[in-house]
């Protein structure tokens, strides 16, 4: 609720009351000239009522919706307290009582045309504003809906990226594995082909160890 709608909520109460006592007592003041005092004050009073009324009007229309459509309810029953003010004001001031009857019908049916119209226009404005925050919260969840897509796409891409980082790295130690096997054949066979020397050298080095015992012993021998 706000606090300025209810300050004058507050006023016009009072002023309302006030000027439903003096229009009580005008029509029993007996001397011209007090009655027209007290007509000009009832005058003042609803010229001030109407004052506090559109400023309550400009107070509701500036809140929430919900806030707003509660205010609006109440602030058309101090419209309606206001109009027949007036017209008790009018039967004061007028000396013909039947014309001022007709006059009250005939502003009834348009103060009730009003109303309605006024009410159709208030229901229209609230449909308007679900409407606009229905489309919002529509906007707002696309929004979301498109955040989520554009993240799931770049998991999807950090995915094969990952992937491609892996099979990358399979490829490498497949590499390895390749080069580890042909570092070991070359190993192979070099230490085999090690130690057919070491055999080849023995079997001179032994050939020539014969050949020189075979020669000293012939040498000896003679």
């Amino acid at each position: 609720m706000s606090e300025v709608f209810e300050g004058y909520e507050r006023q016009y109460c009072e002023l309302s009351a006030n000027l439903s006592r003096k229009c009580s007592s005008a029509s029993l003041v007996s001397g011209q000239e007090q009655q027209q005092q007290k007509l000009s004050e009832i005058k003042a009073g609803l010229d001030d009522a109407d004052v506090l009324i559109r400023k309550m009007d400009l107070e509701a229309r500036s809140l929430q919706p919900s806030v707003k459509a509660m205010l609006l309810a109440k602030l058309r029953e101090y419209k309606s307290d206001l109009t027949n003010l007036k017209k008790e004001f009018k039967r004061l001031t007028s000396p013909n009582a039947d014309e001022v009857a007709r006059e009250e019908l005939l502003e009834t049916g348009m103060a009730n045309t009003h109303l309605a119209s006024a009410d159709q226009r208030e229901r229209l404005t609230m449909s308007v504003e679900r409407i606009n925050q229905s489309g919002e919260r529509i906007r707002e969840s696309h929004r979301t809906l498109l955040e989520t897509e554009e993240l799931g796409v770049n998991i999807l891409q950090d995915l094969h990226s990952q992937r491609e980082t892996l099979l990358n790295s399979h490829k490498r130690l497949h590499g390895i594995d390749d080069t580890i096997d042909k570092s070991k054949k070359v190993l192979t066979t070099m230490s085999r082909r090690i130690t057919r020397n070491k055999w080849i050298v023995a079997s001179v080095i032994g050939a020539l160890v014969f050949a020189i015992v075979i020669i000293l012993f012939y040498k000896l021998s003679r």
